[in-house]
């Protein structure tokens, strides 16, 4: 959210938040959602209702791990912090408790190639980040590792995390990946899904990297013009 003020970007934490939880990737107050914001963070507070929770409740937090204001930020605030730190381009990071994200999670396993949209997220694959105790900083080192060239991943036996540009995309993500999370746990009740060659994973990424790009559209017929469009692709 390029060019927000500080009380814009409280406003859309506690919305994305809010609107985690009515797309059913989170219940209660589980899951957490942050934005980049000055020298540090904002993120929403441990412990509370988002539908109950003002925007002056979400937690300014400084890369040196202090926070100001009456409310304590979210326990994993770690990670929030560590994942800004290692990757430029996270703008906005959503954690979340989703039905088949954590199912996945709870198999300790990575999620293979069995669909192209595998790519959306970096790769051809999206990683487990190995268990560690939640809010530790051992668990926040295990989900940058997890991350490496990708913008997802699994936390075992716990969750899902994303990250992306700003607010908006980073709650399209997480959408798309739990319905990926949902396609792949559904493929398993049948059988063992057939995964997708490294050679096409690497075609699908290469494509990836322009799909969606909209350059200057002709005029239409009735003698305007079309604006140019970001990548929906892009995080």
């Amino acid at each position: 959210m390029s060019g927000s003020t500080e009380t814009e970007l409280r406003e859309g934490v506690l919305s994305a938040a809010r609107a985690m939880n009515a797309h059913g990737l989170n219940r209660g107050t589980a899951g957490n959602v942050s934005a980049r914001c000055r020298d540090g963070f904002l993120v929403t507070p441990t412990g509370m209702s988002y539908d109950e929770s003002l925007a002056e409740d979400i937690v300014f937090v400084r890369m040196d791990g202090s926070w100001d204001g009456a409310r304590q930020p979210s326990s994993e605030w770690r990670f929030h912090r560590d994942v800004y730190e290692a990757r430029a381009e996270a703008g906005a990071i959503l954690h979340a408790h989703s039905p088949f994200a954590t199912s996945l999670a709870c198999l300790n396993c990575d999620i293979p190639p069995f669909h192209y949209m595998i790519a959306r997220f970096g790769g051809n694959s999206i990683r487990c980040a190995e268990y560690a105790t939640f809010g530790t900083q051992e668990l926040s080192e295990n989900v940058v590792a997890a991350l490496r060239g990708r913008c997802a991943c699994l936390l075992a036996n716990h969750g899902m995390l994303v990250f992306g540009r700003d607010l908006r995309r980073v709650l399209d993500l997480a959408i798309e990946f739990e319905t990926l999370c949902e396609q792949f746990w559904r493929a398993r009740q049948i059988g063992a899904p057939v995964l997708l060659s490294d050679a096409e994973m690497s075609r699908v990424l290469e494509k990836f990297a322009h799909y969606g790009q909209q350059g200057p559209r002709a005029a239409d017929s009735r003698g305007g013009s079309r604006s140019t469009s970001e990548s929906r692709w892009s995080i």
